[in-house]
C-alpha cells in the first residue's frame, strides 16, 4: 500500500518492536509528529530538551536491552543531541537518534536550522545515514536497529530530509532483521580453556559487555566452577549480585583493595567485554605484567589496544562463556580463600556522610529500582557503597563521563522497568539538566533524587586538592539554590538532610512519597566539601605501588 514517509517511518518503528520514544518536536520533523499523532500505538515523551531526551533513551536502552529511541528537529535540536549521541558511543548503548532535515532542494544553501549531522556525528555514531529518497527509507529503519544491536551495541542516527517525509511509496511490513551474530572460533575457546586450567589462580573481570549480552547467569555458573574471585569495571557493575560471596567489588582508580589484591596476586585474568580504559588499567604496560590475559571482546578493535594479552577471543561474554563451560576443570581451595580474606582488609570507612546516605537509601529502595548517577565523587561513592544484587539496574556514564546525564536517564530507566528509580547525582552535575525535573514531574516518575550538595565541583577539587596544592580554581560552585523550593515550584516534593540523626527518617519519607504518589521527590543532601572518593591511585601509578603506601601508611 502507498504511504507518506512519516508514516511509513512509525509503521517501521512499530515492526522494531519500539512503545517508547523520548524526543522534541520543530519544523523538520512536523510531519513525523503528525503521523505519531494520528498512529498513537507508541508513548511518546516529550522532553525539557534534546539532550535529556537521548540521555533517557540510554537509560531505557541499559535497563532494558532494546534499542533506545529518540527524536529531534534539524539544527540545534539535532545538535543538542550530539552529547548523548557520545555518552552512547563510549559506552557502547544501542541507540537510533532520529533527526529531520530541510527538504532536497534547500539542502547545501544554508537554510534556515540547517546542519549537517551526518558529518558532526560520524565519529560517535556506528553509522548514520541521510535519507533522500523515500524509496530508501524502510530500509534504511531496519538496518539502523540491526547495526545498532549487532555486535559492539551503539548508537545509529538516521537523517530524515523533509521531502521525504511528505513523498509517497508503497511500504511492505517486514519482520526485525536479526542481529548478527559472531561465530565462536573452537580453537580459540580450547586454547583458552586451557590457559584457564592450567592456572592457579584465575581472576575474572566483568566488564560492560557482561551486561551487554546479558550474561548473567553465565557469569555466575563461570565463578562457580573456577570457584574463583569476580570483579568488574564501573560498567559491569551489577553483572554479579554485590551480595554473591565470590564478588570482590570494583576494579580501578577508585576500586576496593579487595579487588587491587586479587589483581597482583592472580597468574590468568579472564577480561570479559571490557576495554581496559585508563581508569581501570592505570598503568597499561604494567597493569598484568607476568600474567597471562584472555581477553574477550565483540569489537576487534579492542584487543592489545590498552594491554597487552596472550589470548584475544572475539565473542560476546555470553557466547564465550557457554562454549568455554564444560571444557573447564573444576576448581578450589586456598585461591578464593585468600582473595576473600584480602577482602576482609579491605577499604577501611572513613566518616563521609554520603556513604551513610547510599546506604540507607539501599536499604530502603526495592530490590529491583535501578540506580542511576551523574558523574563525579557521587557516582564513585554509589558505585563503592551502593550495592545492585539484581542485573541491569545500573546506570551511569562510563567513558565519557557526562555530567548531566543522570535525569534525562532516570527518566529513560523508569520507563524502561515501570519501577521507582534512585538518582545520585551533585549540585554540579544536577544544575546543568535541572530543567528535566519537570519532564518527571509531568510524566508523574517516581524517582528519589539524592543531590549530594557540597557547594563545589567534588571530584575536580578533590584532584586540586590532591595534586594542585589546594589551588581550587573555579571549583566552588557558590550557587544560592534553595533546591527545596525549586522542586517544589516544578511540582516536585523537596527535602532537606542536614544532619546525621535526620538521615534515615527523611530517606523513610522520600521513598514513601515517591511510591505513594508516583511523583519525584529531591532530598538535598547537605554534605562536606573536603569528604573525598577513597581508595584513589593516582594516574598512571599501578596497584602495587598504591598498596605498598596504604600499607606503609
Amino acid at each position: 500500500m502507498k504511504m507518506k514517509g512519516a508514516d511509513i517511518l512509525i509503521n517501521c518503528l512499530l515492526e522494531q518492536g519500539v512503545d517508547t520514544i523520548f524526543g522534541y518536536p520543530g519544523g523538520t520533523v512536523l510531519d513525523i509528529y503528525d503521523a505519531l499523532y494520528r498512529n498513537g500505538k507508541i508513548h511518546h515523551i516529550l522532553t525539557a530538551h534534546e539532550q535529556g531526551a537521548a540521555h533517557a533513551a540510554d537509560g531505557y536502552a541499559r535497563v532494558t536491552g532494546k534499542v533506545g529511541v529518540c527524536f529531534a528537529t534539524s539544527g540545534p535540536g539535532a545538535t543538542n543531541l550530539v552529547t548523548g549521541i557520545a555518552t552512547a558511543y563510549m559506552d557502547s548503548i544501542p541507540l537510533v537518534a532520529i533527526t529531520g532535515n530541510v527538504g532536497l532542494n534547500m539542502l547545501g544553501r544554508d537554510s534556515f536550522q540547517e546542519v549537517d549531522i551526518a558529518g558532526i556525528t560520524m565519529p560517535i555514531t556506528k553509522h548514520n545515514f541521510i535519507v533522500k529518497d523515500v524509496n530508501e527509507l524502510a530500509d534504511t529503519i531496519r538496518k539502523a536497529f540491526n547495526i545498532a544491536s549487532s555486535g559492539r551495541k551503539g548508537p545509529v542516527l538516521i537523517d530524515i530530509l523533509k521531502n521525504v517525509q511528505i513523498a509517497e511509496c508503497d511500504y511492505q511490513p517486514a519482520k526485525p532483521l536479526p542481529p548478527k551474530t559472531i561465530a565462536v572460533d573452537e580453537k580459540r575457546i580450547a586454547q583458552a580453556a586451557q590457559a584457564v586450567n592450567e592456572s592457579k589462580k584465575p581472576l575474572i573481570i566483568a566488564g560492560g559487555g557482561v551486561v551487554a549480552s546479558r550474561a548473567f547467569t553465565q557469569l555466575k555458573a563461570l565463578s562457580e566452577k573456577l570457584d574463583a574471585p569476580v570483579t568488574y569495571t564501573l560498567m559491569g557493575k551489577g553483572a554479579l549480585p554485590d551480595n554473591d560471596e565470590r564478588n570482590l567489588g570494583m576494579l580501578g582508580m577508585h576500586g576496593t583493595v579487595a579487588a587491587a589484591r586479587a589483581l597482583i596476586a592472580s597468574d590468568c585474568i579472564i577480561a570479559l567485554g571490557t576495554r581496559f580504559s585508563d581508569r581501570v588499567a592505570l598503568n597499561r604496560e604494567l597493569f598484568a605484567n607476568g600474567k597471562k590475559v584472555i581477553h574477550v571482546d565483540v569489537d576487534n578493535a579492542e584487543f592489545n589496544k590498552n594491554v597487552a594479552v596472550t589470548l584475544a577471543v572475539l565473542a560476546d561474554a555470553k557466547a564465550f562463556i557457554d562454549a568455554i563451560l564444560p571444557k573447564l576443570e573444576n576448581k578450589g581451595g586456598e585461591w578464593i580463600k585468600e582473595a576473600k580474606e584480602a577482602g576482609g582488609k579491605k577499604d577501611a570507612i572513613v566518616n563521609v556522610r554520603a556513604y551513610d546516605i547510599l546506604k540507607a537509601a539501599s536499604e530502603l529502595a526495592p530490590d529491583d529500582s535501578p540506580l542511576i548517577t551523574d558523574v563525579g565523587q557521587h557516582q564513585m561513592w554509589a558505585a563503592q557503597q551502593y550495592p545492585m544484587n539484581k542485573p541491569a539496574l545500573f546506570c551511569s556514564s562510563g567513558g565519557l563521563g557526562t555530567m548531566g546525564y543522570g535525569m534525562g536517564a532516570a527518566i529513560g530507566a523508569a520507563f524502561g522497568t515501570g519501577k521507582l528509580c534512585v538518582l545520585v547525582t551533585g549540585d554540579g552535575c544536577f544544575n546543568m539538566n535541572m530543567n528535566e525535573l519537570s519532564t518527571a514531574v509531568t510524566e508523574g516518575v517516581p524517582l528519589v533524587i539524592l543531590l549530594m550538595n557540597n557547594g563545589v565541583l567534588g571530584m575536580v577539587r578533590q584532584w586540586q586538592k590532591i595534586f594542585y596544592q589546594h589551588r581550587f580554581s573555579q571549583t566552588t560552585l557558590n550557587k544560592k539554590t534553595d533546591y527545596v523550593k525549586f522542586a517544589e515550584s516544578f511540582g516536585a516534593k523537596g527535602i532537606v538532610i542536614d544532619k546525621d540523626d535526620d538521615a534515615k527518617a527523611k530517606l523513610k519519607e522520600a521513598f514513601d512519597y515517591a511510591k505513594k504518589n508516583c511523583e519525584p521527590v529531591l532530598v538535598d543532601c547537605r554534605i562536606s566539601c573536603d569528604d573525598n572518593v577513597l581508595p584513589m591511585i593516582k594516574p598512571g601509578a599501578t596497584y602495587e605501588t598504591q598498596l605498598r603506601k596504604m600499607e606503609d601508611n
